[in-house]
């Protein structure tokens, strides 16, 4: 299935100059949800992965649903002040300014087989943010997973893991 055939272009959003990937089109309709977690999940079926930790707030839609195909528990990465008890956290810089992840102190443990998702790879600020944060609490990154990658952006060239980067549908 064409997958990108379900992402809608939506231009100056969330500021004037940013082209927005809308995924909702993808979300509504089944089969091609279903296909992208098929496809999202398929190169990290054998890597046990033991927990997903997803960026909020797209990211959790894919990552709850990557969790439950791998078996695996599943970890929010959120904005600042959104977490109840002790929490660590990075700032970061985007495309459109800058923001701050941050995940309970005792999310994941030393050692634990991390897979990271998120909903759309752009300039790579966000995903590097989430790989520092995993890393700081001691955890082994067995690699990312992302619905989107938009290639002209540059992204990917920040991925300094060894372990792989996997995006379903790529945009030039």
């Amino acid at each position: 299935m064409n997958l990108g055939q379900w992402i809608r272009d939506v231009a100056d959003f969330p500021k004037p100059g940013i082209g927005f990937k809308d995924l909702t089109p993808l979300l509504g309709n089944g089969a091609a949800f279903a296909d992208s977690l098929t496809q999202l999940v398929r190169p990290f079926r054998d890597l046990q992965v033991s927990c997903v930790c997803a960026i909020e707030a797209r990211g959790f839609i894919f990552g709850a649903a990557a969790a439950i195909a791998l078996g695996s528990g599943f970890v929010p990465l959120r904005k600042p002040g959104k977490l109840p008890a002790q929490s660590i956290g990075t700032d970061y810089l985007l495309e459109y300014g800058s923001d701050r992840l941050e995940m309970h102190a005792d999310a994941v443990s030393p050692g634990q087989r991390v897979l990271l998702v998120d909903d759309v790879l752009a300039t790579g600020g966000t995903l590097e943010a989430a790989t520092r944060l995993v890393s700081m609490a001691g955890a082994e990154i067995v690699g990312a997973a992302l619905l989107i990658e938009i290639a002209a952006l540059g992204g990917r060239a920040r991925w300094r893991e060894s372990a792989p980067l996997h995006s379903v549908i790529v945009f030039d």
